[in-house]
C-alpha cells in the first residue's frame, strides 16, 4: 500500500476501556499514569496517542478524568517522537483561542501535533454547564465553520470572517509553520454530515471499531467525494485481544465481557445522557452485548492469535486503514504484548 501502516493507542484518559471492574487494571485515570503509558508506548514503537477530550468522566462523573489539551501540552515537552492527537468539541472553545493553543502545543512537540475534531455526544457535558448543545445536524454545521476557522489560523493567515456563528475581525496568530504549513486534523463520526465534513476538511477519517466490510464501505463512499486536503486518510479504533491461540484470546474476550456486565448501570446512564442521533452509539448499542471497548472496540475483529490479529490488520491496510488507535485491558500489559507479538508480524 501507499500509504504507511501506524499504530497509535488511547490514552487512559477515564480509566479502563472494556470494564471497570477489572482485578487485573486499577481504574486509574491519573496524569502519572497517564505520562508513564505514553512514555512507553513511545519506547515500544508506537507512532500515536489519542487524548479524548471530557471535562467531567463521561461515564461516571465521580470518577475521574484527565483533561486533554494540558495533558497534551505537557505531553509534547516530555516526548520525542511520538504524535500527539488532542481531541476538541468545538462547543467548549472560541475557534481563535483554540487555534492558539494547538500551535503553541504544536510548536512544544516540534511538529508533532494533531487535533482531532468530534462533534459531541454527551449531552450532559454542555447542558449542565449552561452551554448550548444543538442538534445532530447543527453540530456538524456548528463544528464546519468553527475548523474553517482553526484551519485558517493555524496557518497563520490573517483572518476576516462574517459567518452565522462567529465574527473574526483582521485576526492573525503567530508563531505559524514553524515545522509544517499546519497540525494535522483528524475527524472523528460517521453520519452523513460527519462524512461530509471529512471530505471538506479533514487530513485522517476516524472510523469506529466494525466489521472490515463495513469499514470498507465507509472508506469507499467518503472516497468518491472530492476532498480538500487529498489523500485523505483514515484511521480505526479497535480494542486487541491478541494470545498464542484463537481459543485463547475467545476465552479472555469472554471474562471481560463478563466484567463489562457489571457495567450495565454506568452504560444505562450514559445512554440517557447521549444524543440518540449519535451514529456511533446507535451501532454499540446494538452490538453491546457481544463487544468490549469504546468507539466499536472489539467489533474490529482484532481478537485472535497472533497470527489472526495480524492477519486482519493486514487486510484493514488493504481497504486503506493507515493508522489503527488501539484500545487494551489490562492496558500496560497487553500493550507490550502487542508490541512485541504483533507489532513484528505486520512490520
Amino acid at each position: 500500500m501507499t500509504h504507511p501502516l501506524r499504530f497509535g493507542i488511547w490514552a487512559a484518559v477515564h480509566g479502563s476501556r472494556a470494564s471497570h471492574h477489572d482485578p487485573d487494571e486499577p481504574d486509574d485515570a491519573s496524569w502519572d499514569r497517564n505520562r508513564a503509558l505514553v512514555l512507553e508506548a513511545e519506547a515500544l514503537g508506537f507512532d500515536a496517542v489519542l487524548v479524548a477530550q471530557h471535562t467531567a468522566n463521561p461515564y461516571d462523573d465521580g470518577r475521574d478524568q484527565l483533561e486533554a489539551w494540558t495533558a497534551s501540552a505537557a505531553l509534547a515537552a516530555l516526548t520525542r517522537r511520538i504524535e500527539i492527537i488532542a481531541a476538541i468539541k468545538p462547543g467548549l472553545y472560541h475557534p481563535v483561542v483554540l487555534a492558539k493553543m494547538a500551535l503553541q502545543i504544536e510548536h512544544i512537540a516540534q511538529g508533532r501535533f494533531a487535533l482531532n475534531l468530534v462533534n459531541a455526544w454527551n449531552r450532559a457535558e454542555f447542558e449542565r454547564a449552561g452551554l448550548p448543545f444543538p442538534a445532530h445536524d447543527a453540530r456538524y454545521a456548528y463544528g464546519s465553520e468553527w475548523i474553517g476557522l482553526v484551519d485558517r489560523l493555524m496557518r497563520g493567515e490573517r483572518v476576516t470572517h462574517a459567518g452565522p456563528h462567529f465574527q473574526v475581525s483582521d485576526y492573525q496568530l503567530r508563531p505559524a509553520g514553524s515545522f509544517r504549513p499546519r497540525p494535522t486534523i483528524y475527524l472523528g463520526g460517521e453520519s452523513e454530515p460527519a462524512r461530509a465534513l471529512a471530505a471538506s476538511q479533514a487530513d485522517v477519517w476516524f472510523i469506529n471499531g466494525q466489521p472490515l466490510a463495513e469499514v470498507a464501505a465507509l472508506i469507499a463512499d467518503v472516497a468518491r467525494r472530492p476532498v480538500a486536503n487529498a489523500p485523505l486518510r483514515y484511521g480505526l479504533s479497535a480494542f486487541v485481544i491478541a494470545r498464542e491461540t484463537d481459543a485463547e484470546a475467545q476465552d479472555e474476550h469472554a471474562r471481560l465481557l463478563a466484567l463489562a456486565d457489571r457495567d450495565a448501570a454506568l452504560r444505562a446512564d450514559t445512554r440517557a445522557r447521549t444524543d440518540t442521533a449519535s451514529v456511533m452509539f446507535a451501532k454499540t448499542d446494538a452490538a453491546a452485548s457481544r463487544h468490549v471497548g469504546t468507539n466499536g472496540g472489539t467489533a474490529a475483529g482484532l481478537v485472535g492469535s497472533y497470527d489472526t490479529v495480524a492477519s486482519r490488520i493486514r487486510a484493514f491496510h488493504a481497504a486503506g486503514i493507515e493508522l489503527f488507535m488501539l484500545q487494551f485491558q489490562p492496558f500496560e500489559t497487553e500493550m507490550r504484548r502487542f508490541a512485541v507479538e504483533v507489532l513484528p508480524r505486520v512490520r
